[in-house]
């Protein structure tokens, strides 16, 4: 049976890569099959919630989940009972258990001069943020009142030990884990746990600990010296996004999000960009890094993974620039630069 893919397009730009997406996909991996569904703001407009039983229902029983961007000022709101397109994300991720979220940061050749960092800064730099995805502040119980608000932040031994299993299994030589131990009880127990599955499972790999404010100020100031960082969900979120202006731009960058089995959900680190949707002037590359992911971590389809991000690298090696690269190429040219170096 071919396997079965669920696009969600979302809002914004969503709608556009996603087409761009599917084109590249078609031409390496013509045997998928494709099922579109609406989620986050388009799923409110539609059927008043982010994310429908039906659309997790549709994703459980796929083989893979591809995501193109959520979100817009249009569903922007401070009112707890009203909803957000971003719950759909969230619920996603707790209803196809995936805890892990693996952003590949490797600024390519072509677009060293891109980054705000001089270039021998940033040159050979390849990290892998391992992000912990469904524990921590983000989903510890929430309380407010007019005038005090809680945000409870969670982990369980289970929880640290299968994100670091992730993690040390993920690197070749060396693992940083990244936590707030001088201050916080959550990350002292995440410092112990990191440990103990270092030594027993895998002491072959270097480990090191560091304090986030610290390893904030180290992925600017020496981002080679990092392989894998491995951290908890908030920490994860702010240091992946500061990671992706290492490479010049975040419409470069894939994300993975994985659980133990089960689909897994792939999508560029960007977000839904409104100001620019419409105009087909959208960077499409994340959104073809991130099928690569799929490819590889959900379909175990390495070699037209490796396609895709050849042709991408030799594209940008050509000259393609979209406008936030400093160019003008549109989201159709450089879709067809894309498809002419695969």
């Amino acid at each position: 049976m071919a396997p079965r893919i669920v696009v969600l397009p979302g809002d914004g730009i969503g709608p556009e890569i996603a087409s761009a997406a599917l084109g590249v996909l078609q031409r390496v991996a013509p045997d998928l099959e494709f099922e579109e569904h609406e989620f986050g703001g388009a799923s409110i407009d539609a059927h008043g919630t982010a994310l429908t039983d039906e659309v997790l229902e549709a994703c459980r029983r796929s083989d893979a989940v591809l995501l193109a961007a959520v979100g817009g000022p249009k569903w922007d709101t401070t009112d707890p009972d009203k909803p957000r397109p971003e719950q759909g994300l969230l619920g996603l991720r707790k209803g196809l258990g995936l805890f892990a979220n693996l952003r590949p940061v490797r600024p390519l050749e072509p677009l060293y001069d891109s980054s705000p960092l001089k270039r021998e800064l940033i040159e050979r730099t390849n990290l892998l943020v391992v992000r912990e995805l469904t524990g921590g502040i983000y989903f510890g119980q929430k309380t407010r009142t007019a005038d005090r608000a809680s945000d409870d932040c969670v982990y369980t031994r289970q929880e640290i030990e299968r994100i670091a299993r992730v993690a040390f299994r993920a690197a070749r030589s060396r693992v940083t884990s990244v936590d707030k131990a001088n201050v916080l009880e959550t990350s002292r127990l995440w410092r112990e746990v990191v440990r103990e599955v270092h030594r027993e499972e895998f002491p072959n790999i270097e480990l090191e600990h560091v304090l986030v404010d610290n390893a904030a100020m180290q992925l600017i100031a020496a981002p080679r010296h990092f392989e894998v960082i491995l951290t908890e969900n908030m920490f994860g979120d702010i240091l992946s996004d500061e990671a992706a202006m290492l490479t010049g731009s975040i419409g470069l960058l894939p994300s993975a999000s994985l659980g133990q089995d089960g689909p897994g959900l792939f999508e560029p680190v960007h977000g839904s960009a409104p100001d620019i949707a419409g105009t087909g002037t959208a960077n499409p590359m994340a959104m073809f890094l991130s099928a690569a992911l799929m490819l590889r971590h959900g379909l175990a389809r390495e070699s037209q993974a490796a396609a895709v991000e050849s042709a991408v690298e030799r594209a940008l090696a050509d000259g393609l620039r979209t406008p936030d690269l400093g160019g003008d190429a549109t989201t159709a040219q450089a879709t067809q630069e894309v498809l002419r170096h695969l």
